[in-house]
């Protein structure tokens, strides 16, 4: 299908889903969850070519992000779980107000439509996007890097929204992945109600500069970690070997720890110990 009838379709599917209940948004998650996990063979497959084609053409960095194993599509199924196990957003009351005359009012959540989001190399965004979007009662129109193109899983999570009698155009991926694409959901007006661009400085600048349709700036990583002097050591120590070493490839892996001068003299060893000296006994890389 072209763009222009990727964008009509979900524009039409978006009313279904904003009209489904909790339940429906949950069962529709799991059943995305079940989908993913069936089809990990078929995922696995096609992400080796991705990895082969773009072997030699992006960094090392870029091609630990857009490759899958058994582990990481069982995380992809996780998540959309987990999405199903937090509280509708659909329908919350944001703000209440009572005027003096009596009237009331009230701002409350609702779906936005159709929101499009332009990403990179990391297939697991896609279910990540779709989960958040389907829990919010949005449709969503998902485009990645031409690199993470047959890795994309989109049709199991079709697949599991068909199973919840849901449409499967409230999950699309965008087939040309040439630069002309993202400009026309970025033009998409009338269509497109939200764009979201996750990925490096030079995507989101031609995104917020050529958008015609509202569109969120989001950051670039660059991500800190903040130790006060209140802190609870240990703790902080857990939390930056897990956000520095657990998976450093990706844009939320912390890149800067600022510590309070009062504690710096306790913490700065003990953080050595662990991401240094600890990880090199065990035969890890050490930060």
């Amino acid at each position: 299908m072209t763009t222009l009838e990727l964008m009509q379709s979900a524009k039409a599917a978006a009313p279904l889903l904003a009209a489904a209940d909790s339940a429906q948004k949950n069962t529709a998650l799991l059943t995305m969850a079940e989908a993913i996990w069936r089809h990990t063979e078929d995922i696995l497959a096609a992400n080796a070519e991705d990895m082969a084609a773009a072997k030699g053409k992006i960094s090392d960095v870029m091609l630990d992000r857009l490759l899958l194993t058994k582990s990481r599509i069982a995380a992809m199924a996780d998540g959309l779980r987990a999405v199903a196990s937090l509280p509708d957003p659909v329908g919350e009351i944001l703000a209440r107000e009572e005027r003096p005359n009596g009237l009331v009012i009230e701002k409350t959540a609702v779906p936005l439509g159709v929101i499009a989001i332009i990403y990179e190399s990391r297939p697991n965004v896609t279910s990540d996007a779709a989960a958040l979007c389907i829990k919010s009662g949005n449709a969503c129109i998902l485009r990645c890097g031409k690199e993470a193109w047959r890795s994309a899983a989109t049709h199991a999570l079709r697949e599991g929204l068909t199973q919840a009698e849901l449409p499967e155009a409230l999950v699309s991926l965008v087939e040309d992945t040439s630069r002309e694409s993202a400009v026309e959901l970025m033009h998409g007006v009338g269509y497109i109600d939200l764009l979201i661009p996750r990925g490096g400085a030079g995507l989101i600048r031609a995104c917020t500069e050529q958008a015609k349709v509202p569109c969120i700036q989001t950051g670039t990583g660059i991500c800190h970690v903040y130790v006060d002097e209140y802190a609870d050591l240990d703790k902080a120590v857990k939390i930056i070997v897990n956000a520095k070493t657990s998976r450093p490839s990706v844009c939320n892996a912390e890149e800067v720890c600022l510590v309070h001068s009062a504690v710096a003299e306790a913490f700065l060893p003990a953080l050595k110990q662990a991401l240094t000296d600890a990880r090199t006994a065990a035969g890890k890389p050490p930060v």
